[in-house]
């Protein structure tokens, strides 16, 4: 059994911050992390080779300091007592022990359901851009990156820079919204700095705001999407190979709840419930990034720095990053805003549209029930490998179900690292 000061569970940006923050006091630190190298979606292919500095810096500390022990490619399995996590690697299954942990578990996209969206080719946003950091050949083909949010715009030029021809970016956000987003940028300047970066990578893309797929079309693979742009009233066709879809990102909460955390409801997500310390409900449990809200790597770092001090009993040393906290949650709330989910995305969906992807359940199958549990017994939705990840998000758009039980393990496991 490994016995840790701090534990950490996500090596993301708010992760390696609440790390640094804990192993710069003197504690004993364990990292978490389903992935193989530390980083997180935000610094995904190592922290230690981004152009962020910050990430670099967090991880070559970390990495020297003699007090951080990373555990790659482990995920958490369930809570066999307080203190005490049950995980697995691809080889092995073990018991972490912890006197603080720190959740750090990032988010997820949101990604809503329309007619052909399970076609091959018709990826996350996010997914894609995910698989081209990761070689997946792009060179040459054609993409429509759609959805809403910030992530469009990184996603795209990350896409370009692989080879990609981005045929457009399609915004579902207003206008005037738009606008009002990009007043406010005036108070992060770093932000405006990042935009203007983006817009030189994409200078020459069509960017459709207003602007909304409908569906996507082809022959057993993905050939064309339909999008609808308001104000026309003639829906446009766009030939593309890929098409890149994201709504937004939803907080990964599963873990929080499975250790009893309570959560709530912020700008439309279900969040974990925090504190000024960012302890959650449970004592000696903590939170910090996109689990309390989506936010972006600004607001994870504050909260992860004051959730690593807090938990190192060094809580009187965060009135600094209190106040960055404060000024990127005012970013976030602007983000919230700005993007917000206009309603004809609820009624793209039609009856023989799926829903649920692991288990084929439709629309039409769905929409008839009352809430998630009854859906959940009768068409077996949210039920496969993906536990509601994916179609949880969605039907809460569709119907205004939230998941209200959280299963155990929280990731698919083999038998001999349950009953060890």
């Amino acid at each position: 059994m490994k016995r840790f000061d701090v534990l950490v569970v996500g090596a993301g940006p708010a992760g390696l911050a609440a790390a640094h923050a804990a192993m710069t006091h003197g504690a004993q630190v364990g990292i978490v992390d389903d992935n193989p190298l530390a980083g997180g979606q935000i610094w995904r292919g190592g922290a230690d080779v981004q152009p962020d500095q910050r990430g670099q810096q967090l991880w070559s500390e970390l990495r020297d300091s003699g007090r951080m022990i990373f555990l790659p490619q482990t995920r958490v399995l369930f809570s066999p007592q307080p203190g005490h996590l049950q995980v697995q690697t691809p080889g092995a299954s073990a018991t972490l022990h912890y006197n603080k942990l720190i959740l750090a578990t990032g988010a997820r996209e949101r990604l809503l359901p329309f007619p052909g969206w399970t076609l091959p080719g018709v990826t996350g946003a996010g997914g894609l851009q995910a698989l081209s950091k990761g070689g997946y050949p792009l060179q040459g083909k054609r993409v429509v990156v759609a959805g809403s949010g910030p992530l469009l715009l990184a996603a795209a030029a990350t896409l370009r820079s692989k080879g990609a021809q981005i045929v457009a970016i399609v915004e579902q956000a207003a206008t005037p919204a738009l606008l009002r987003f990009g007043i406010g940028l005036l108070a992060a300047p770093s932000k405006i700095t990042q935009a203007l970066h983006l817009g030189t990578q994409l200078r020459g893309v069509p960017y459709l705001r207003n602007s909304y797929v409908l569906s996507a079309q082809g022959d057993g693979t993905l050939q064309s999407v339909q999008i609808q742009r308001t104000g026309v009233p003639e829906v446009e066709t766009l030939q593309c190979d890929y098409l890149a879809c994201g709504y937004g990102l939803l907080p990964n909460v599963e873990l929080a709840q499975a250790l009893g955390c309570a959560t709530a409801s912020h700008n439309g997500q279900t969040v974990v419930k925090v504190d000024h310390m960012q302890r959650t409900t449970v004592p000696d449990i903590y939170c910090a990034g996109e689990g309390t809200g989506v936010g972006g790597v600004d607001l994870a770092l504050a909260e992860g720095h004051i959730a690593g001090l807090a938990a190192s009993g060094h809580a009187n040393e965060t009135q600094e990053a209190m106040g960055r906290r404060a000024h990127w949650r005012k970013f976030a709330d602007r983000l919230a805003r700005a993007f917000a989910l206009r309603s004809e995305l609820r009624t793209l969906a039609g009856d023989d549209t799926i829903v649920c992807r692991c288990e084929d359940v439709c629309h039409g199958d769905l929409r008839t029930h009352t809430g998630w549990r009854s859906a959940k017994l009768q068409t077996r939705c949210g039920m496969g490998p993906c536990q509601g990840r994916i179609c949880g998000g969605a039907t809460e758009v569709l119907y205004g179900w939230r998941p209200d039980a959280v299963r155990l393990p929280i990731s698919p496991a083999r038998i001999a690292s349950i009953i060890e």
